[in-house]
Formats: C-alpha cells, sequence, structure tokens
C-alpha cells in the first residue's frame, strides 16, 4: 500500500491509529503531532491516507482536512456541526468512541476514495495536456489560413502531411509553423 500520515497528539491513538493502519498495508506511517507540522510536511509527501485526530494542541484540525482520503476523528458532540461542511469538502468523519471494525471500515473507504481520485486526476492531466495540444495545433492552422492563405481543411492537411513525412508529433510541426511565422515578426 501507499503512505499514511497521522496527525494526532495523543501517544495511546497514535498507537492505537498505526496499529490499525499497519494491518490495512501502512507500513510505518508518518505521525506527526501538530496541524501547522503536517501542514509543512504534506505537500512534500505524497500521502495515500491522512487520518486527523482531533484536537490538536494547535489548532482543533478541521481545517487540514481539506485534501483528498482524509479521515476526521472527532468527538461526537462536535460532530454534527462539521458534518456538512467536512462532507462538501470530501472529508470522511468519523465521530469518537467508535469501534475497530468501524474504524477499518472508514479507513478502507477513505483508501478506495483516494485511489478513485488519484485515478481522475490522471486522467483529467491527460485531458488537460490533449486539449493544450489540439490548442496549439489549432493556432498552428489559424496562422496558415490566416499567413499563407489556405483554408481550415488545407492547413489541417499539411500539418498531418509534414508529421506523417517526418515521423512526428502533430504538436511539434504546430509549434515549429507557430515559431516560424513569429521569426518572421508576422
Amino acid at each position: 500500500m501507499g503512505r499514511a500520515l497521522i496527525v494526532s497528539a495523543g501517544a495511546s491513538s497514535n498507537e492505537y491509529i498505526a496499529a490499525r493502519l499497519a494491518e490495512m498495508g501502512y507500513a510505518r506511517p508518518v505521525i506527526l503531532p501538530s496541524g501547522a507540522e503536517a501542514r509543512r510536511r504534506m505537500p512534500d509527501a505524497d500521502f495515500d491516507l491522512i487520518v486527523v485526530n482531533a484536537p490538536l494542541p494547535d489548532e482543533f484540525g478541521h481545517e487540514l482536512c481539506m485534501d483528498a482520503g482524509v479521515v476526521f476523528l472527532v468527538k461526537a458532540a462536535q460532530a454534527e456541526q462539521l458534518l456538512a461542511p467536512l462532507n462538501e469538502q470530501g472529508v470522511l468523519l468519523l465521530s469518537k468512541p467508535f469501534s475497530n471494525t468501524l474504524f477499518v471500515q472508514v479507513m478502507h473507504m477513505a483508501a478506495a476514495s483516494n485511489h478513485r481520485l488519484q485515478r481522475l486526476r490522471q486522467e483529467n492531466a491527460r485531458l488537460q495536456d490533449k486539449i493544450s495540444q489540439i490548442r496549439l495545433v489549432s493556432r498552428a492552422k489559424c496562422c496558415l489560413v490566416e499567413h499563407a492563405h489556405l483554408t481550415e481543411a488545407e492547413a489541417h492537411r499539411r500539418i498531418e502531411k509534414l508529421a506523417m513525412d517526418t515521423r512526428r508529433d502533430r504538436t511539434e510541426i504546430a509549434q515549429e509553423i507557430l515559431d516560424s511565422y513569429e521569426d518572421v515578426g508576422v
């Protein structure tokens, strides 16, 4: 499994959470005692699961939970008022006390949600890259239509043919076309 982060100030809680996560395959989770320290470490490390055990010594901890794969452990008294805002942010809230079975189930749900979110992020990045490639080729076609006086179909064919003839990607050809017209000062 991936990496897990526990943000908690309680030693006995840390042992319990770390043991349950180890049973799930998260070997040696990182344990941090404060929200400030967690904020410093989170950008540098890619955690698959984050468990925040409230309250923390420097803050309550719910602000820290606005990331994917986060489980927020909070006393039942505060759980009701935090449920709606944290639910909107995709945070799983588990009120204390809880059973071992419920804890493990929530950890599995958080891990599954995080895996799904990671796949969606990868797909989003792939689609964003594809969109930028299409935009680049479209700009090159517009440049050929405007300056070489080609039709859109002719400009498309020229880019495709150059790409096939030179065995390069259409985006490389499109970038060269844009650069050539930029160098001419058009």
